[in-house]
This record gives structure tokens, sequence and C-alpha cells, in this order.
């Protein structure tokens, strides 16, 4: 098997941990079993974590307010999705004018960031674009990007798990327009080394020593691998356990579910 096996499990090196949120602290709107007491855990044993996910329908106060309806309550500040990482961007560009291809309320976490200029657009951003995406919505983002805008993908994820079952993500759409202008989307959220690197620079920690904890092999193991952390693979969420046995990518540990990582820190 790749990685090891759930059963039986060593313990971990580690000092902090990157923790997924959709399929791995909650699915469907339900706290998935043991995740409170895995949180309660760390905070009783000074272990620091950030939750990083790559929702791009809510903003950072309305994933807290949700995850308070489930009982699981995470600081906001300890909460890190990608806005967060393209407004460091554009910030650090000095080109805060932009278009966005989003659904939901995630628009309120770049308010009085710039905006939106007729016939001035530096970025074209795209997430999570659900049932914004009309040909109308799609062209006019095309357009703005054959203008000279620059493309950013808040995340690249091909699906999630949503209550009604398997649902495309914003990385299909981001291929579309990539495809149709020729045009490398600049990729803001999981798996990109700038969006780990906010998260572990916020808790001041090399990456040698945290762990990620996921339910996609290739975004959140795969990626954490990448920028120098290890990664821990749960079995709850969108987990496949075909695409395990066919990827490249080897978890440093697979677990049931979120429950059992106090069984796997050093304690």
């Amino acid at each position: 098997m790749t990685g090891r096996a759930s059963s039986g499990h060593d313990k971990m090196n580690i000092e902090g941990l990157l923790i997924d949120l959709d399929g791995v602290i909650y699915q469907g709107g339900k706290a998935i079993p043991g995740a409170r007491t895995t949180l309660e855990f760390l905070g009783k044993h000074d272990i620091p974590f950030r939750c990083i996910s790559n929702t791009t329908r809510k903003c950072r106060q309305t994933i807290c307010t949700q995850l308070s309806g489930m009982g699981i309550d995470i600081p906001q500040d300890h909460i890190v999705t990608p806005p967060l990482t393209a407004i460091a961007y554009m910030r650090q560009k000095r080109k805060t004018r932009f278009h966005l291809l989003v659904t939901g309320d995630v628009s309120l976490d770049f308010a009085g960031i710039g905006g939106h200029v007729p016939g001035s657009t530096d970025y074209v951003i795209v997430g999570d674009v659900g049932e914004e995406a009309t040909y109308n919505n799609l062209n006019t983002a095309f357009r703005l990007l054959m203008e000279g805008a620059e493309l950013i993908a808040l995340e690249k994820d091909r699906y999630w798990m949503a209550q009604d079952g398997l649902a495309l993500s914003a990385g299909p759409f981001v291929s579309a327009l990539e495809y149709a202008t020729g045009k490398t989307a600049i990729l803001m959220g999981k798996p990109s080394k700038t969006f780990f690197d906010l998260a572990l620079k916020d808790m001041a920690l090399p990456p040698e020593r945290v762990a990620m904890i996921g339910d996609d092999l290739l975004t959140d193991v795969g990626g954490a691998k990448q920028a120098g952390m290890k990664g821990i693979l749960v079995r709850t969420g969108k987990y496949r356990e075909d695409l395990l046995h066919k990827s490249a990518v080897a978890p440093d540990v697979i677990i049931g579910s979120v429950a059992d990582v106090p069984d796997i820190l050093e304690g």
C-alpha cells in the first residue's frame, strides 16, 4: 500500500499542523466525528495549527460562523483561504484592479482592496463559479483576459464533495479560460507553495516541522510534500482508494479520519 496503514500508527515528530476543512473537519454541513475532540487536544497540548481551505464560495467570517454552528470553534485568524494569498499577491505587485468570477459571498474578503475599473483590469480572479458559470459570465472573463488582464486561479481543484455528491470545482473553468486565451493561471490556493508558505509564516514554523492533513491526495498531500512538509491523508471527504493506488504521491501516514490525529502525534 502507498504510505502507511491506519492501524499501528507511528508517532510523528512534528510541531504544527495545517488542516483542511471541507472533507476533514466537516462534510455535508456536519462535523466529522472526533473533529472537535482533536482540535481540543491540539489546544490542550499547545500544538499550533492553521486550517487551510481551497473553499472559495465563502468568506472567512462565513466559514467561521458555519463552523461554530457545527459545534466547532476555530478563530477566524486561524483560517487561511486563497483570497488572502491573492490579496497579498496583488498588493506586492501594486496592481489591484480586478474582476471576480466567483459565487457565494467570498467577494467580501476582497472588500476595500481595489476592484473592477471598466477598461482597465489587471486580473481576472476565478474561484468556485457554481451557478455563476453562465456563458455571459465566462465570456466577460474571456474578453478581459484577451484585453490584457492576467488570470488568477484561487484554486484549481477538479471537484469537491457537495451534499448531493461530487460537484465541479474551479479547475475545469480555469482550464477552459486558459485554453481559450493561451494564458496560464497564477495559482493562489493549494497546491501552490505560496499558499502553504503564507500559513507557515503565520505559525512561524519551518515546513519540515509541519504536517498537512487533507482528503485530497494531490492538492493536500502532494502539495504539502512539494513544499517540504509531511502529508497525512484521511479516508473521509473525497478520498478515493483507486486514486491512492494509481498515484505516485505517497502519504507519510494514512488515517481513518481527523479523529485519529492525537494517536500519531508525538506526545
